[in-house]
């Protein structure tokens, strides 16, 4: 087996990849002077509305800002408790705080996702609302969370960010709650060059709001402040660059779901490493695969392993949830999170590696663990 370098993620290529059509692209809207709010963010938003099937998408500038707009706009205010898993990236939780509101964090089930009995037994007469966040491309299993939801009165505010195109039940992560939200980071499933995010709805008051506060808080309609806002757009040339990339994302799912089938077919036989569910392991979940996050019992072992192989590897966060940092004062029981963090670790997985890369990563994971390299997939 020839030695090869896997990083974990190839920026540079995420450009070449498609560099004749992302110079047109940029020739174009440069020319126009087409910098803040031009026509290609509002096409763009059409067009994710429409992949979607939802009223509204309104283009922000990033995830964070995309959470942070979509608490305001849903009511979150000062002392509102919304309840939110501690396996999550921070601006899940500093979205709710900055709003006002009061973060209060759950714990994850077995497939690291919220945990909807954790949930119940952090319910107050001050929560206002429940965050699921869906994770790593998949969504979780919703039907206990919109019950609960529905018998406390609560509104649902998705942390959507690793998930766009992640269904249950048929329907697409980002479309359960009063608001929906992503990331367009660069090495998310669908990618820009800087940070980029939106927010999506079917509730049109919240929409007009956050059209608003994505802009200074500006009604463009009578040309006149109506609330404090934040410069939070979405700029126009990382929009006109996601609109061309929308267009092909059945495409990067359809390459992620092969690279896990690869993962799965060569590594679902190792006791020691709980593997993500498989592309089609149950008719409820469509998972996009945003991440490959496994988890070991030997994991630093397999990590010096890997990188000593040129295979890049992450702990996601750095390796820790919400309620381990300390300063942040996010005291929880999350007896689940808490043996998650000592496990997990994320392989590469992109549209930027190749297939002979998964293999190659696959050969030296199972070379590690004492099994042939070989395996058919």
């Amino acid at each position: 087996m020839e030695t090869r370098t896997v990083p974990f993620f190839n920026y540079p290529e995420l450009y070449r990849q498609h560099q004749e059509d992302f110079d047109i692209i940029i020739t174009d809207v440069l020319s126009r002077g087409a910098y803040i709010m031009q026509r290609d963010l509002f096409e763009f938003e059409a067009q994710l509305a429409e992949y979607l099937n939802v009223k509204h998408a309104i283009g922000v500038a990033d995830g964070t800002m995309a959470l942070l707009l979509s608490c305001i706009a849903a009511g979150i205010s000062e002392g509102d408790e919304v309840i939110v898993p501690s396996h999550t990236f921070v601006a899940s939780a500093s979205s709710i705080h900055h709003s006002g509101g009061v973060p209060v964090l759950c714990d994850c089930g077995p497939d690291n996702l919220i945990d909807a009995d954790s949930v119940k037994k952090l319910l107050t007469s001050r929560t206002k609302a429940i965050m699921p966040v869906q994770l790593n491309g998949r969504t979780a299993n919703m039907d206990p969370i919109l019950e609960i939801a529905e018998e406390h009165g609560l509104k649902i505010i998705e942390d959507s960010c690793q998930a766009l195109g992640s269904k249950f039940k048929n329907r697409f992560a980002g479309t359960f709650g009063a608001a929906g939200t992503f990331s367009f980071f660069p090495a998310k499933t669908l990618g820009a060059f800087g940070d980029a995010g939106a927010v999506v709805t079917n509730d049109s008051a919240i929409a007009e709001r956050i059209v608003g506060l994505r802009d200074h808080g500006r009604d463009h309609r009578t040309n006149t402040v109506t609330q404090f806002g934040f410069n939070a757009r979405l700029d126009n040339l990382q929009a006109a660059i996601l609109m061309y990339r929308l267009s092909k994302y059945d495409d990067y799912v359809k390459y992620r779901r092969g690279i896990a089938e690869i993962y799965q077919a060569a590594l679902q036989e190792i006791e020691d490493l709980v593997l993500p569910p498989g592309p089609h392991a149950d008719a409820d979940h469509f998972d996009v695969f945003q991440n490959y996050e496994l988890r070991s019992g030997r994991r630093d072992e397999l990590r010096a392993h890997l990188d000593q192989h040129g295979v890049g590897t992450i702990l996601q966060w750095g390796g820790s949830c919400l309620h381990q940092f300390s300063a942040l004062e996010l005291r929880a029981e999350c007896p689940n999170t808490e043996i998650l963090t000592t496990e997990f670790m994320m392989i590469p997985m992109n549209t930027v590696m190749t297939f002979d890369d998964a293999r190659y990563v696959s050969s030296l994971i199972r070379s590690f663990y004492g099994l042939p390299k070989d395996f058919e997939a």
